[in-house]
């Protein structure tokens, strides 16, 4: 039986001077609730059978808590990001080595290259990869050739209305894409697999289990749709996480199923 396995961080001291590229700056940052909404995420993750493993703090880093961008796990294989963003390469060492110490392979995006983790959408062996904003051409490029050896499909999607790829889309179990219409460039590329959604936060989705989704609570219309659709939801308010463009999927990576594990 494959265990699940989840890479956290705990947030910054300096939360609240993270980046932000497509909302304003109007609300400030409670680092102190922030915390403790970190704490109710890992808590849910932990609820839900997840082995959870902490990435060492960053606190010079203020966006370092999205620890999803430092990396691409596919397989047994980790692809160490190049985040678009210089101010965040600091974040990448400490990730890299808990992934390693997860037994994974460990392979890196390397310059002219950028990637965040946070533009790639996986599922089912199509991998989506957002461009144009902390993503590059080259990054896709190199992110491919690393995927090679799993016979996967890359997709490079055009981004222009959100900061990441799964700021504006993620998936569910059954393969459909769900997205808040007004920050996706093109639905047309998912065709009739696409699902719009009624309100922002409820486009990022977690899958905890075949049929359980964490998502943020700041969704409820969005839930009660899921819900009718089959799924049981476990929500967690995020909302300091949200004033920096941040979502439930940017609080981990998941890693389903370690190298070895069976």
């Amino acid at each position: 039986m494959f265990s699940r396995h989840a890479l956290v961080r705990p947030p910054s001291p300096l939360l609240a001077e993270g980046l932000i590229t497509h909302i304003d700056r109007s609300d400030r940052v409670d680092v102190e609730l922030a915390q403790r909404q970190w704490e109710g995420y890992v808590a849910a993750l932990r609820a839900a059978g997840w082995i959870t493993h902490e990435v060492a703090a960053a606190p010079d880093c203020p966006d370092s808590v999205f620890v999803e961008d430092t990396m691409v796990v596919y397989g047994d294989l980790a692809i160490v990001s190049r985040p678009g963003a210089d101010e965040r390469w600091p974040e990448i060492s400490a990730a890299e080595d808990a992934v390693s110490a997860q037994g994974y392979r460990v392979v890196r995006i390397e310059a002219p290259g950028t990637l965040d983790g946070g533009d790639v959408l996986k599922h089912e062996g199509t991998v989506w990869v957002g461009v144009g904003g902390r993503t590059n051409a080259d990054g896709v490029a190199q992110l491919q050739e690393h995927l090679q050896q799993f016979g996967v499909t890359v997709v490079t999607v055009s981004m222009t209305k959100a900061l990441h790829l799964k700021s504006a889309v993620t998936a569910l179990p059954d393969g459909t894409i769900i997205g808040y219409e007004p920050v996706v460039d093109d639905p047309g590329i998912w065709g009739e697999r696409f699902l719009a959604v009624p309100e922002e936060p409820g486009a990022h989705v977690v899958l905890l289990e075949d049929d359980t989704l964490l998502m943020s609570s700041a969704a409820p219309r969005t839930a009660e749709l899921f819900e009718q659709r089959g799924y049981r939801v476990m929500g967690v308010d995020i909302s300091e996480f949200e004033k920096l463009e941040g979502c439930v999927t940017c609080l981990s990576v998941r890693l389903r199923g370690r190298p070895g594990d069976h």
